[in-house]
């Protein structure tokens, strides 16, 4: 009895070793390959759940369902007016024919290097085909910003393709390539683009060339703004002083003209008043003509010699 118990018992736990080997279950991640001494016995399993397969003799290989990432590694390119760039390139890619996938790349890591090959080539490609700003420029849509006051100066020239288009070349390239293997390419993109540190100085040269012209030209407006104002200021002062002293000489014309009438009318009602008048006037003269330390020869037919001798006999008298 115990011999049978043992066996009854030996029996019991292969069966559950079998069934344990034979049964296994498929995540909704993945998608399964079942292999026979390393060759593909069955169609590709991709519904989630509990399958069966010959316990031992087959295995299971598992691939991802989801969405995976390649991330290529900075690549120095050139471009077709001989510009070297480095770019750096990603996608995102997933299985769609695990079969055919397990047959010619066998696991992921291979599938990288071949995603590598491809998409790197096909990038250098693209890149030696189009000149730099087909490169760095978006799309030949976009117009960039400019400032007015630059005119001519740092304005880009039209593009025909861009980054964008050049993006779809790669993609349009390489996606029938990476089918052969069973993968869909869902999507590549030009994470960055640099300069060659070789460039970078020719390229900061020429902007600081840019840049001196546009200040250049701001100095020049600046300078030419301050030289019309400035005129117009002396205009301005000029014609000011003119109307001032326009208005002066009506001003004082005019007084002159008021003033003479007054003396007109005051010194000319009486003879005496005239003569009184032509008094005064004389001595105003006199006064002006005559300097304390001049010496004046007068004839004694002169109005002045006259006039001083009678001053005098008056006050002889």
């Amino acid at each position: 009895m115990n011999g049978w118990r043992r066996a009854l018992v030996g029996l019991s736990a292969l069966v559950v070793v079998l069934a344990y080997s034979a049964a296994f279950t498929v995540n909704q991640t993945e998608q399964v390959i079942i292999t026979q001494f390393g060759r593909p016995v069955r169609e590709p399993i991709i519904d989630p759940g509990l399958h069966f397969k010959l316990p031992l003799v087959q295995q299971v290989t598992r691939f991802d369902k989801r969405y995976l990432a390649w991330d290529g590694p900075m690549v120095e390119m050139s471009t077709k007016d001989k510009t070297y760039l480095q770019v750096d390139t990603f996608a995102r890619w997933r299985i769609t024919d695990p079969l055919r996938y397990y047959l010619r790349l066998r696991d992921e890591r291979s599938a990288q290097s071949r995603l590598e090959d491809i998409l790197g080539s096909e990038t250098r490609t693209t890149i030696a085909r189009h000149e730099l700003t087909e490169v760095v420029r978006t799309d030949k849509d976009r117009v960039p910003l400019q400032d007015e006051a630059m005119g001519a100066v740092g304005v880009l020239r039209p593009i025909h393709f861009g980054r964008v288009q050049l993006e779809k070349d790669v993609f349009t390239a390489a996606a029938p390539k990476l089918a052969e293997f069973g993968i869909e390419l869902l999507d590549v993109r030009f994470k960055r683009i640099n300069y060659n540190p070789e460039v970078l100085d020719r390229i900061y040269q020429r902007m600081i060339s840019e840049r001196l012209q546009i200040a250049q030209r701001f100095r020049s407006e600046g300078e030419g703004e301050a030289a019309r104002i400035n005129g117009n200021k002396d205009r301005d002062l000029n014609e000011i002083a003119s109307n001032a002293y326009r208005q002066v000489q009506q001003i004082q014309g005019e007084a002159d003209a008021r003033a003479t009438e007054i003396y007109a009318r005051a010194y000319t009602q009486r003879p005496e008043a005239a003569e009184f008048y032509r008094f005064l006037k004389s001595m105003d003269t006199y006064r002006k003509v005559i300097d304390p330390d001049a010496t004046v020869v007068l004839s004694t037919g002169s109005e002045l010699f006259s006039l001083l001798k009678r001053m005098d006999g008056k006050a002889g008298r």
